[in-house]
């Protein structure tokens, strides 16, 4: 596992999304999730606030097991890109292959926003924001976005995210995460429940 980098730059409020849907060699969904934020910690990232915990369909329909989706509000001192290499290393400590687009996980921590970072630039994510929805599962940028071009969409990640940043403000889109989840429907925000145990804190 990576160590936290010693560098000593000014921090960046980030929001990631966690998810998982199988067991893997730490145990099922919620407990892997919860080693996540470990190695995450472990990695340098520091911690503001940890959603609850929450089951959800699987994305899409009938692709696998129902997930276990969470968000975190995070402080980082390096660039985006050092961040996402590092969920990526975390995923692979869980066990994840890289094989499919969508469909079962033994881990997914995907970067959703890293401050009021637009990355590349506006006309890649607005690109990327407008993709053909027949296009989506078969095609993924071979760079990072952000925000992340289908967060307005997604119930299993605004309803999570809006238990640690209900304020953060779209920097394209121009809504709060509180906004975009009260534009979903009903039937989508109903979907995404609570689970029973509490996240548990990592500590800070």
């Amino acid at each position: 596992m990576p160590q936290a980098d010693s560098r000593q730059n000014t921090d960046v409020c980030a929001i990631l999304a966690l998810g998982a849907n199988i067991p893997s060699a730490q145990g099922g969904p919620d407990l892997t999730l919860r080693v996540a934020l470990l190695y995450l910690e472990k990695g340098g990232v520091r911690f503001d606030a940890v959603s609850r915990f929450y089951n959800t369909p699987c994305f899409p329909a009938g692709a696998g097991p129902d997930y276990v989706n969470a968000a975190v509000r995070i402080r980082w001192a390096g660039s985006a890109a050092e961040l996402l290499a590092l969920l990526h290393e975390v995923e692979a400590e869980l066990g994840r292959e890289r094989k499919q687009r969508w469909g079962v996980r033994v881990a997914d921590l995907d970067l959703i926003a890293f401050g009021d970072a637009v990355a590349p630039d506006r006309a890649v994510w607005q690109h990327w924001h407008d993709l053909d929805p027949a296009l989506q599962s078969e095609v993924a940028p071979q760079q990072l976005i952000l925000p992340h071009p289908r967060l307005q969409e997604r119930a299993f990640v605004l309803i999570p995210a809006a238990d640690v940043a209900p304020d953060w403000r779209h920097p394209v889109l121009g809504l709060t995460i509180t906004e975009m989840r009260d534009a979903l429907p009903e039937s989508l925000r109903a979907e995404v429940v609570p689970m029973k145990i509490p996240a548990q804190s990592t500590g800070n």
